[in-house]
């Protein structure tokens, strides 16, 4: 959804513009980004089955890395959920495309837009069927097919009614949903390398929640209570960041 914000608010600008004819360039940006997106699933669970790494070893470095992910994306949708934040964001890519004046740039733009966004997918979704392994395939195509459809609906929405979605909250629910994913990611990566037997196990008495990546060991909580950490002072930071540079108060794009 984040990508289609992007996508929409490029076409708009385009269109104000009255440069219908570099649309085609837009166009041609994401869907590159979605067929190298295919190729990156199809390349990373090849590497996973070459590497001939353990069930547990591939979970805990698949999910460390979504959880690293994860946080960067966070952080920046949170420091985007403010419309003067966002609206410059969006003129800055646009407005240095359109100088440049050549057509790979506005390619540049739509292609790392949507791409970014298939990459941290494709983590997030290896992340899961590491996991789950080949019993919860199920219910992960489920859900993925079922977001799919809600994204298309909403997507052709967008595009073809020009309907408005706020950007501040919608920005806001989502980094701190990811960011919370990040902190579940980190406790479920580090209690597999301790399957794995990479990493020491130190029982101590504390609840076992694995749905919530929360393990009784030394290892496991203080790697999330960091990861906890980390994700408070950098919203925290972002937040101070934007009072002293205030914008505009969010509103729709």
């Amino acid at each position: 959804l984040e990508a289609i914000l992007v996508l929409a608010a490029v076409i708009a600008f385009l269109v104000k513009a009255e440069r219908r004819d570099l649309l085609k360039y837009v166009h041609a940006g994401w869907i590159g980004a979605l067929l190298l997106g295919l190729a990156t699933w199809a390349v990373a669970s090849e590497l996973v089955k070459v590497s001939g790494a353990g069930r547990e070893l591939t979970e805990g470095i698949t999910a460390l890395l979504a959880a690293a992910i994860l946080l960067y994306v966070g952080f920046w949708l949170h420091s985007k959920a403010h419309a003067h934040a966002w609206k410059t964001f969006i003129e800055q890519r646009l407005k240095g495309a359109l100088s440049r004046g050549t057509a790979s740039a506005l390619v540049a733009v739509a292609f790392l837009a949507v791409y970014r966004e298939v990459f941290e997918t494709v983590l997030f979704y290896q992340a899961l069927w590491a996991q789950t392994g080949d019993t919860g395939g199920g219910s992960i195509t489920l859900g993925f097919l079922t977001a799919t459809a809600a994204l298309v609906t909403l997507s052709w929405a967008v595009f073809r009614y020009g309907v408005r979605l706020p950007v501040g909250p919608f920005f806001t629910v989502s980094s701190t949903l990811l960011a919370l994913l990040a902190v579940v990611f980190v406790g479920q990566g580090v209690a597999a390398l301790q399957e794995a037997g990479s990493l020491p196990a130190d029982l101590v008495a504390f609840p076992r929640v694995p749905v919530l990546g929360i393990y009784p060991t030394v290892q496991t909580l203080t790697a999330q209570v960091a990861a906890l950490l980390l994700v408070i002072a950098g919203f925290l930071w972002l937040r101070r960041a934007h009072r002293k540079h205030p914008g505009n108060p969010p509103a729709d794009a």
